[in-house]
């Protein structure tokens, strides 16, 4: 086992668990795990929620958060045994060999603290270079990293950057200790793909680079297979699968692989309008309260019963502040948005009861869209008494109804969200959205932050229900794959604009756009070697321009 970079043996992870009511327990939640990485490799960790991945990330530092205990096994690095060493030994590993790059920069970096400060600090604090040598190294990673003004942009604070920017600066941070391993947790997951592409290139030119080991952490087959040399598949803390990424991308043995392949299989045909419109947008132009600066310009677009328009643009494109504006929490400087045939009041306090029943929202987290401490029952009650007077047996009645409709049945009426799954906590945010019998449902996101199977499920059903109640979605999202899968129609946001418009066919056919070109050729493809293609097209267009 010692001669390998990281040895991980039998490794097994425990929990306590405290379920409301019950005494507390011990739980196993990674079931002897192994698996070998050499020098200069990256291997792949890849599973749905709840699969051990960051668990087994972290433990190769020898550490478990939350409450988790490394209960059994081995963890080699470097030729020893990291669980049986002593806490100076592990001080020094962390930060020194061993270093961690997390899914959010924003909620990882110190907001008081300069760039520069952040990204030297354990460098410094291990002994590896003096303060000089530390900022020094450090300029030179955000050049190799992509970033604008390398020399400066240590300066500024978290803040005075972009997601994308931020996150370079996270691996920059990461990297600066010249460690052996690198483990990075979801470190795309949160972006749009534009800047995910960037990223990507980053991360895999300075692994390449430095000759660093990594464990690449993600629940997306596709972004994994450009970065990693071998891929282990995990689901409930148990190994499903082990071996070289072509192996596990184009001939997978075990079914989950195969489904994790396969994802995003649903086919949608683009519908014709067959009514008027139930929303129409007209020239709308916004801007936030005490700026002069417009975030929305002279938007227009429109969307039919039964039908789904996807809204779609990286960060910062004004595609929720569209949101806001149609739902009254933003009103507009020019322009009208018609609803069901009616002009709706600008702002929020003008609109009238059915208004707000007849335009619904799910939101992206789906965690803070509910009161934790209501029940299922409680939460889509609430729009059935609130829009209808409905009480007692016929509230329950409905309520039962809703649970079936969303495919989770009336056992699950009397539990709290913290019960629930992520996807499950979804399913209600839609049941309380149907319960008011909407025209028109905002949907933000609302696949953005669950592994691609529950994604899957969460669009056909939204997909099933709208055949079945007419329903009309806007659809929020910088997802190509989902837009591809449920749009009958797309709109193209880009700095507060729409830059192309119309059905999805004639949308996602050329010619293209730059703007839309760049978005559709950012997607990851479950295809080895495509990130290598588009890094070497968008040489040769920088080199022909």
């Amino acid at each position: 086992m010692s001669d390998k970079l990281l040895a991980v043996k039998d490794l097994k992870i425990g929990a306590t668990v405290y379920p409301p009511g019950e005494k507390p327990h011990d739980i196993e939640i990674v079931h002897g795990v192994s698996f070998e990485l050499e020098k200069g490799k990256v291997l792949g960790l890849i599973g749905e929620s709840g699969a051990g991945k960051s668990t087994i990330g972290l433990a190769s530092m020898a550490y478990g958060r939350g409450g988790v205990k490394i209960t059994g096994g081995e963890v080699w690095v470097n030729g020893r045994d990291i669980l049986q060493t002593g806490l100076g030994d592990i001080r020094a590993l962390r930060g020194g060999e061993v270093t961690y790059v997390s899914q959010s920069a924003a909620a990882s970096f110190n907001p008081a603290k300069q760039i520069m400060e952040q990204v030297t600090e354990a460098a410094i604090l291990q002994g590896k270079f003096s303060r000089k040598e530390s900022e020094a190294r450090a300029i030179e990673l955000f050049r190799k990293l992509g970033l604008p003004d390398p020399e400066n942009i240590g300066s500024r604070y978290p803040h005075q950057v972009s997601g994308g920017q931020l996150q370079r600066c996270m691996t920059a941070l990461a990297l600066c200790p010249e460690p052996d391993l690198v483990v990075f947790d979801e470190p795309t997951t949160a972006l749009d793909v534009t800047t995910q592409i960037d990223v990507l290139m980053a991360i895999k030119e300075a692994i390449r680079d430095t000759g660093v080991a990594a464990l690449y952490i993600t629940h997306d087959l596709a972004v994994v297979a450009q970065v990693s040399d071998d891929i282990l598949v995990l689901k409930m803390g148990d190994m499903v699968e082990y071996g070289p990424v072509d192996q596990i991308i184009n001939n997978p043995q075990e079914e989950y692989t195969q489904a994790l392949v396969s994802v995003r299989s649903i086919s949608h045909e683009e519908k014709e309008p067959t009514s008027e419109p139930v929303l129409t947008v007209q020239n709308i132009t916004a801007r936030y309260k005490g700026t002069n600066f417009d975030v929305l310009k002279n938007i227009n677009v429109e969307l039919h019963p039964g039908q789904t328009l996807a809204v779609v643009g990286e960060s910062g494109s004004g595609k929720s502040t569209l949101a806001r504006v149609i739902t009254g929490l933003l009103p507009q400087t020019v322009g009208r948005v018609n609803f069901a045939g009616r002009d709706l009041s600008p702002d929020l306090p003008g609109r009238d009861m059915e208004d707000l029943r007849e335009l619904q929202m799910i939101y992206q987290m789906a965690d803070v869209a509910m009161n934790p401490r209501q029940t299922v029952g409680t939460i889509i009650g609430r729009p059935l008494e609130l829009y209808f007077g409905l009480k007692g047996e016929a509230k329950h009645k409905r309520i039962v109804e809703l649970l079936d409709e969303i495919e989770m049945g009336v056992e699950f009426i009397d539990r709290y969200p913290a019960e629930l799954s992520g996807g499950q906590k979804q399913r209600v945010c839609i049941a309380r959205a149907l319960a008011a019998k909407p025209k028109l449902i905002i949907c933000d996101e609302v696949t953005s932050a669950l592994d691609p199977l529950v994604a899957d499920g969460i669009l056909k059903l939204l997909l099933d229900l709208q055949k079945v109640e007419d329903v009309a979605y806007l659809f929020i999202t910088h997802d190509l794959a989902t837009v591809k899968a449920i749009a009958d129609s797309i709109a193209v946001m880009y700095q507060g604009e729409v830059v192309r418009y119309g059905g999805k066919t004639d949308v996602l056919s050329p010619p293209f756009d730059d703007y839309t070109d760049l978005l559709l050729s950012s997607v990851p493809e479950m295809k080895l070697g495509w990130l290598e293609e588009v890094i070497a097209n968008r040489k040769m267009e920088s080199a022909g321009n």
